[in-house]
């Protein structure tokens, strides 16, 4: 499967497909954390069930678990059977799964329906990558690249105070809000087109878009680009690890400095996605002007500022300001995996390199609370923040060493 490259490229604003995948990206961040403010209720409504505590706590990880086991099986599925049809069988799953909590009586059911939206979010998340990789290069990419990460933040704080706002009324109105994911069927289906390799570039290379030098240099030659991949990947996933630590850790912190964690929480959280939104919008601007590994640094170093300062304390304030930090700083950080990817991998296995990174994300959100835990024993919250700062700042430390020492092509 190929797609085909229009001569002449319209601006990213004025192009539908776009548009769709931007839409399409915001459904990852809805699709863990939206029923949250609904748990509370939920276990009011289903506590007389078996292993309702369990259950009920798991609800919200669910589709990440999913995801880890079948993201790369969706990225075979891409390369093998072609990204649009994948990426609309992901959709109408997310469309039939998300609601279903909402009919359900039985929370085992409820459960499952978790699991398959995870699912579904894998085969999004793998099909919408691979597509940017194929309809986008240079400059172009990495500013879309940093608009996804935008559109995941913005979206996650639109549906989650939807969802807050829902669960006010009913713990079950919350899984409604997956519904309005039927909204971007039609944009997809008409938006974004499976070429045959037979009719790709007609005009021959006239019609690809014009390529930067590190660009051509990284598709003309791809050799040990899978072990590459590999390193990336486990860099994302401790970056995901280090992050986790805000939603997972953070109303308990909050609690044991005497705050009203839940409403304190969803302020922070809220911090946390706004200025993780407006990061991402400056991705592109950034990335045209200094290398990847400068900006690595910068990301790096600024979520371990802003852990630094989520260990002082130093009030509501010094708070917000940690919590604004540390998105400001991720948002700059996880475009970069997403470019790089796209650059290292052929174009026949795209999808398969989406899939892979696509589960280090989630894996490493799902082990964040199996490694904070036991420091959090042995330090308490404020020892963890400010470890995790610490070796936060050692890798920023080590990307500013290595822009000194090497040349690196922008």
């Amino acid at each position: 499967m190929t797609i085909a490259y229009p001569a002449h490229s319209p601006s990213l604003a004025c192009d539908p497909r776009v548009w769709a995948l931007l839409f399409a990206a915001s459904l990852t961040t809805m699709a863990n954390a939206t029923i949250a403010p609904a748990l509370t209720g939920l276990e009011a409504a289903y506590g007389d069930q078996p292993h309702a505590a369990l259950l009920i706590r798991l609800l919200v990880p669910a589709p990440s678990l999913s995801i880890i086991l079948f993201a790369s099986m969706a990225g075979m599925a891409v390369d093998r059977h072609g990204r649009k049809r994948v990426l609309m069988l992901g959709l109408v799953l997310f469309v039939l799964a998300g609601p279903a909590g909402y009919f359900l009586e039985d929370l085992s059911l409820i459960f499952g329906s978790r699991l398959l939206l995870g699912v579904g979010v894998a085969l999004i998340m793998t099909a919408q990558t691979t597509i940017v990789g194929d309809l986008f290069t240079g400059s172009r990419r990495a500013t879309l690249n940093g608009l996804q990460i935008s559109a995941r933040n913005l979206g996650g704080l639109v549906f989650i105070a939807l969802a807050g706002w829902l669960a006010g009324l009913s713990p079950h109105l919350p899984f409604l809000v997956y519904g309005l994911a039927i909204l971007l069927l039609p944009l997809v289906a008409l938006s974004l087109h499976d070429i045959s390799s037979a009719h790709q570039r007609e005009d021959g290379a006239a019609h690809r878009p014009h390529t930067d030098p590190q660009e051509r240099d990284s598709e003309s030659d791809h050799a040990g680009w899978f072990g590459q991949l590999l390193a990336l990947a486990t860099l994302q996933g401790f970056t995901s690890l280090c992050f986790f630590l805000m939603p997972t850790q953070l109303p308990f912190y909050l609690q044991d400095l005497g705050y009203d964690s839940g409403a304190m929480t969803g302020i922070l959280l809220a911090v946390l996605m706004f200025f993780g939104g407006v990061a991402a919008l400056w991705y592109g601007w950034l990335k045209r002007r200094v290398p990847y590994v400068i900006v690595f640094g910068s990301g790096y170093a600024l979520m371990a500022l802003g852990m630094g300062l989520m260990a002082l304390d130093g009030g509501v304030w010094g708070l917000a300001s940690g919590a604004a930090s540390v998105g400001f700083g991720f948002a700059l950080v996880m475009p970069n995996f997403v470019t790089l990817m796209l650059q290292l991998a052929p174009e026949s296995h795209r999808g398969r390199a989406s899939g892979i990174l696509s589960t280090s994300i989630f894996l490493g959100q799902l082990l964040s609370p199996l490694a904070s835990m036991p420091v959090i024993a042995a330090f308490g919250f404020q020892g963890a923040f400010g470890l995790f700062g610490v070796i936060l700042a050692l890798v920023a430390g080590i990307a500013f060493v290595q822009a000194l020492r090497l040349s690196l092509p922008r």
